[in-house]
């Protein structure tokens, strides 16, 4: 019996010393956290915003017909540069019955009318000559014969113009569709054939052509309502565009809209700008561009790293944590300013000399191992 409680005790005792071996080995191989840290530095700060939108034409202009008919010619392509009263399409007439017929009519009675007047001033001028009809008489007759001879030449020129568009075919007539300024065509969106409408006070009519200077362009987008109280008329802008990426062009803030516009759930005001245009650049009407913005701008300010912060939970005030020994580090409220996305201004609780903890970003490494000398560790 003695023997097997001897057994016994020797294999709980080597269980035992196991178990102590093992808690050894894992609590002396357990990992600790060795922090970086760095110091705050002397830098610049811009805060900057991006505005979205376009480079437009600053004046467009469209030509729209004062006649209704169907396009006959169109002289020009969509590109080409034009000088103002310079002919760019012809439209054929298409007349309204209605007013055509009564035009016609008219005609017909101006017709009877002056052959009345004639025959009735030679009559009189017979008679005036023999000296039976006064001079006041006879002038009477006189103008009214020269009335009625009036009165037929309009008649018969309102219904050319209604027929053919023009009386005896001018060179200002209605049917001639002319550039009103000097300019480049953007866009000419009918063609031969189409069927237009004049422009009066109850319509728009159709556009024949829309002409531009696009030597004198504008940026026109959008800014967030949290950045344009920070904006002002004449601020600079760096103009990017889509379709040319190597190209970057100045402009000045001239506009910006005293009414936002809710986008999705957020209010955006429109702003404009005048941009430089470069003698050996072209740009196109419509290119999509970005505007960069300079909010605010400070030199020579203490910065850190805006990866260092952290924040207060209840508070909400920013801290770092600030090196007092190896490894050892006690929380520091600071102050901070403006900041870029990477770096922020720190306005009061850091020095130059200051060790800032990197929280975010740890290295594991064990205890009992050695680094030789070039940095590798060893067992």
């Amino acid at each position: 019996m003695n023997k097997y409680v001897k057994w016994t005790l020797i294999g709980l005792l080597i269980l035992g010393v196991l178990w102590a071996a093992s808690f050894f080995i894992k609590s002396n191989t357990k990992s600790i956290t060795d922090y970086k840290t760095h110091k705050p530095f002397i830098s610049s700060i811009e805060k900057k915003t991006v505005a979205t939108g376009k480079v437009i034409p600053e004046d467009e202009i469209e030509i729209k017909p004062q006649i209704s008919g169907i396009i006959d010619k169109i002289y020009l392509e969509e590109g080409a540069k034009v000088k103002a009263g310079e002919l760019i399409a012809t439209i054929k007439v298409v007349p309204n019955e209605q007013a055509l017929y009564q035009a016609r009519g008219r005609v017909n009675n101006a017709k009877i009318a002056l052959g009345n007047s004639e025959i009735d001033y030679n009559r009189n001028k017979t008679l005036f000559d023999r000296g039976v009809v006064s001079a006041q008489d006879f002038q009477n007759i006189q103008l009214a014969f020269d009335q009625a001879k009036l009165e037929l030449e309009n008649a018969q020129n309102d219904y050319q113009i209604i027929q053919r568009g023009s009386a005896g075919g001018s060179s200002s007539a209605n049917t001639n569709i002319r550039a009103t300024v000097d300019g480049t065509i953007l866009e000419i969106p009918v063609e031969e054939g189409d069927q237009v409408i004049q422009s009066n006070n109850f319509n728009d009519g159709t556009t024949i052509a829309s002409i531009a200077d696009l030597s004198k362009m504008i940026f026109e987008g959008q800014v967030d309502e949290g950045e344009v109280g920070k904006l002002a008329v004449g601020m600079p802008l760096k103009i990017t565009l889509g379709a040319v990426q190597d190209q970057e062009l100045s402009a000045k803030l001239k506009f910006i809209a005293p009414k936002g516009i809710e986008e999705a759930g957020a209010v955006k005001f429109k702003i404009e700008g005048d941009v430089e245009i470069k003698e050996d650049f072209m740009i196109r009407a419509g290119y999509s561009a970005n505007a960069s913005l300079t909010l605010e701008k400070k030199d020579s300010i203490l910065v850190i790293p805006e990866a260092l912060l952290q924040f207060d939970r209840d508070t909400n005030k920013p801290y770092v944590e600030i090196a007092t020994g190896e490894q050892q580090f006690e929380r520091k409220d600071i102050e901070i300013g403006i900041s870029d996305g990477i770096n922020v201004e720190i306005v009061s609780g850091l020095s130059e000399d200051d060790e800032v903890k990197q929280w975010n970003k740890t290295e594991p490494v064990k205890i009992g191992e050695e680094e030789d000398v070039n940095g590798n560790e060893k067992e």
